[in-house]
């Protein structure tokens, strides 16, 4: 059983659990689930930078990374660094995250919020919405196309945009519907770990252009950015490189700064 399939085997028990404690209707009743959502594409669109900063204790394949930091400290920091947007992981056992992690990202900033989750049930966008995200990730290596347009259209019905992740052409082929914003090209094998921009390189023409191109994992310097950007990229997700610094905020500053002086511009 591969580390992918334990963390959905173990989601499936937690949603579960979490729908016998807190109802729908408790969702539902949350302040944060009528605020208007802020737009991480049209940020995209719009920036030079395209960065996706994210906040990230730890993880299966690299162990404890920062979590000394407070969340409130780190997504003011990228707020400051104006980066595009901010990922918060909320899965627990695996990533050290929770939903109150995204509570206090929303009460620091005002920054498109992506939460970053293993979604298998509706519930879990509920959940999303509730606790102040503006964009949701759907990840096609443990979705059927069926659960990707359910999810997918429950989420634009509660005005949530979508980040849809693949790592390879079979899952971005049976994935593509027009219910999703981003398209994600994740560069980490989930078996080996092993990170490659080849992957983001060799899917990029496969991409129709409706949809928003983020790359993400591995990326962990302006020249990665340089040589992706000609691939039709207007987005990248970057985590350990700013959160294994004590001030993540500052570390995604210098890294736009650097990246403006060395990244020409690609305008449609």
């Amino acid at each position: 059983m591969d580390i992918l399939q334990k963390i959905v085997a173990d989601k499936r028990r937690e949603v579960a659990l979490k729908k016998q404690l807190i109802p729908i209707s408790q969702l539902e009743q949350s302040i944060l689930f009528e605020r208007k959502t802020i737009s991480l594409v049209k940020n995209l669109q719009n920036s030079k930078s395209g960065i996706i900063a994210e906040h990230k204790r730890r993880s299966p394949s690299k162990h404890m990374i920062n979590d000394s930091l407070n969340v409130f400290d780190v997504a003011q920091g990228y707020e400051k660094a104006s980066v595009c947007g901010m990922s918060v992981l909320t899965d627990s056992k695996y990533f050290g995250g929770s939903l109150d992690d995204l509570l206090l990202a929303r009460a620091s900033c005002n920054l498109p919020l992506l939460r970053k989750e293993f979604i298998i049930d509706g519930y879990q966008i509920l959940e999303a919405k509730a606790y102040g995200a503006d964009v949701i990730l759907l990840i096609a290596a443990i979705l059927t196309p069926a659960e990707i347009k359910e999810f997918s259209e429950l989420a634009k019905s509660l005005n949530l945009e979508v980040l849809l992740e693949v790592h390879n052409e079979e899952e971005l082929q049976k994935s593509i519907m027009p219910s999703l914003d981003l398209l994600g090209v994740n560069n980490r094998n989930l078996k080996t770990f092993e990170v490659s921009l080849e992957t983001s390189i060799t899917l990029s023409s496969l991409i129709p252009d409706d949809f928003m191109k983020v790359s993400e994992s591995g990326i962990s310097s302006t020249g990665a950015i340089k040589i992706l950007k000609p691939y039709g990229y207007k987005g990248f997700l970057i985590g350990e490189n700013f959160m294994r610094t004590d001030n993540p905020g500052e570390s995604a500053k210098n890294f736009i700064s650097e990246l403006n002086l060395t990244v020409p511009i690609f305008r449609d």
